[in-house]
C-alpha cells in the first residue's frame, strides 16, 4: 500500500464498523518506527525510504507516515496566527497505572492501552489541566499528525457556527449553496442530511474493491495513481458531480466520507471563505493554537474535507477542551454555546441503529460528531487508525490521542480504548 492508499484508506472509513481480520501483528515496540530506522541518514538505506510512490508503505512504515504526511503531499496551512499561544495550565499525574477489564475480561492499565493501540501520542486534561501527555515513536509535541475523519468533526462544527451566525440554514436544499449538484444523489437533499449522514448514495467504501466509487473518488484526488488514458474526474469537485441516488435520504445513518466533501464545499460556498482560512479565522486563531495544522490538496488545491487534516496533538486537546466548555477557551466564547449543546443532543439514534455500528449501541451522529448518549454525557471526534477526540462533560475530563493501528477500523480498538477511557475518567472524579 502506497502512501497514497495509505491516506485514501484513512479516509475511507467503513472498516471502522466492520469485525477486524484474524490476524498477529507485531506490537508497538517491535515496530517503533525510530527503532527500525525509517528515513533515518542522508540519505536514508533504500530499504528505509518512504514515499509517495514508494515501496509498500503500510503498518508497520505507516506509524512513521502518520506524522510526517507534509513531506508526501501536497498541503495548504492552517495559519495560527500572530497571537500568544494560548496556555495549558499542567497538574500532571502518574495514570498509567489506572486499572480496567477489557470487553474480553482480561484486566489491564491504561499504560497498557497505550500500547495495545499503538498510541503516537496521548494528552489527557482534567479540569482545565493537563494531567498525562505522553509521545511515542516518531512523533513529537511540535508535529501535526494525521487526524483522518477528525476532520469531518471541523468541518461540521464550522457548518454548524455559520449556522448560527445566520449565514447557513440546515434545512436548506443543497442546491441553494451547490447548483452544480442538482442532478447528483445531493439534488433533493438538505444540507441537514448531510450534516448527519442520512444521505441515499451509491458510494462504496470497500478500498480494497477497485470497482468500488472510493477508488473513483481517490483517483480524482490524486490520493492513488491515475492509468495514463485516464480520462475521469480530476479534482474533487469533479467527482462529487458524478454520485448517484441509492435509496432514499433521512431512513437511515450511513457513513460516507462524500458527505463530508460536500458539506465542505457547501461551507467554503456560504462563508465565502475557502475551509483552510475558515478555520484558522474561527478556530485555530481564537483558540490560540501552538502550532500551524495543514490540509492535503487535490490538484487544484481544494482542502480534502473528509479526513485530510493534520494538527498537534496540544492543539487538538485546546480544540477538545473548547468543546467540553461549552465552546469557551481561551478566555473568549471561541464556538457558540448553542452549537455544543446541538452537538451534545446528538441525532436520531433510531436511524443510527439502522446503520452497521453494532458496537456502539444507544450511539447518534450529529453535526459530524459521535454521541453516546451515555450517562457522562460522552461524544467523540474519530478518525481511522486509532484517532480521537474523547470529551466527558461529567468527569470534567477531554482525552485526545494520535495512533497507528495496523487495523483501520476503530472496532479494532473501541473495546479496549472506551473502556480504559471510562476508567480513568471514574479515577479521576474520586480525586
Amino acid at each position: 500500500m502506497s502512501v497514497a492508499a495509505v491516506l485514501l484508506t484513512a479516509m475511507t472509513t467503513p472498516t471502522q464498523a466492520q469485525t477486524p481480520p484474524a490476524r498477529t501483528y507485531a506490537d508497538a515496540a517491535a515496530t517503533d518506527p525510530i527503532t527500525l530506522g525509517w528515513m533515518q541518514g542522508f540519505p536514508p538505506a533504500p530499504d528505509k525510504v518512504i514515499s509517495f510512490s514508494g515501496k509498500s508503505n503500510g503498518f508497520p512504515r505507516h506509524r512513521w507516515t502518520f506524522s510526517h504526511v507534509r513531506e508526501l503531499v501536497p498541503t495548504v496551512s492552517v495559519w495560527r496566527g500572530p497571537g500568544p499561544v494560548s496556555a495549558l495550565p499542567r497538574a500532571e499525574r502518574d495514570i498509567g497505572g489506572v486499572p480496567f477489564v477489557d470487553a474480553d475480561g482480561t484486566r489491564r492499565t491504561f499504560a497498557d492501552m497505550l500500547a495495545l493501540t499503538y498510541t503516537d501520542g496521548i494528552l489527557v486534561m482534567h479540569k482545565g489541566k493537563v494531567v498525562y501527555e505522553k509521545y511515542f515513536g516518531a512523533l513529537q509535541p511540535q508535529l501535526p499528525h494525521a487526524a483522518f475523519s477528525i476532520t469531518k468533526s471541523f468541518v461540521g462544527t464550522l457548518a454548524a457556527m455559520l449556522a448560527v451566525e445566520g449565514k447557513l440554514d440546515p434545512s436548506a436544499p443543497v442546491t441553494r449553496y451547490v447548483p452544480e449538484l442538482a442532478d447528483t444523489a445531493y439534488g433533493d437533499a438538505t444540507v441537514r442530511q448531510v450534516m448527519d449522514m442520512t444521505i441515499g448514495v451509491k458510494f462504496s467504501e470497500d478500498y480494497a474493491d477497485p470497482k468500488a466509487e472510493v477508488n473513483d473518488y481517490a483517483r480524482a484526488g490524486g490520493m492513488i495513481p491515475r492509468a495514463p488514458d485516464y480520462a475521469g474526474p480530476r479534482t474533487f469537485y469533479e467527482f462529487l458531480t458524478t454520485l448517484r441516488k441509492e435509496g432514499e435520504h433521512d431512513r437511515a445513518f450511513a457513513y460516507k466520507t462524500v458527505n463530508a466533501e460536500v458539506l465542505a464545499w457547501i461551507v467554503q460556498r456560504a462563508s465565502r471563505v475557502a475551509l483552510p482560512k475558515l478555520m484558522s479565522d474561527k478556530l485555530w486563531q481564537p483558540l490560540g493554537a501552538e502550532e500551524d495544522a495543514y490540509f492535503t490538496v487535490d490538484s487544484i488545491g481544494t482542502p480534502g474535507g473528509g479526513g485530510a487534516i493534520s494538527t498537534t496533538l496540544r492543539d487538538l486537546a485546546r480544540f477538545g477542551e473548547a468543546m467540553r466548555n461549552d465552546g469557551r477557551f481561551n478566555g473568549r466564547q471561541v464556538i457558540p454555546s448553542a452549537v455544543v449543546a446541538e452537538i451534545r443532543g446528538g441525532g436520531d439514534r433510531a436511524k443510527f441503529a439502522k446503520s452497521v455500528y453494532a458496537h456502539l449501541p444507544g450511539w447518534s451522529y450529529r453535526d459530524m460528531w459521535w454521541v453516546s448518549h451515555d450517562d457522562h454525557g460522552v461524544f467523540e471526534a474519530r478518525g481511522i487508525f486509532g484517532q480521537r477526540i474523547h470529551v466527558d462533560p461529567k468527569a470534567e475530563m477531554t482525552i485526545v490521542r494520535y495512533a497507528s493501528h495496523p487495523i483501520a477500523g476503530n472496532a479494532a480498538n473501541d473495546p479496549i480504548t472506551l473502556r480504559a477511557y471510562r476508567a480513568l475518567a471514574l479515577a479521576l472524579m474520586q480525586r
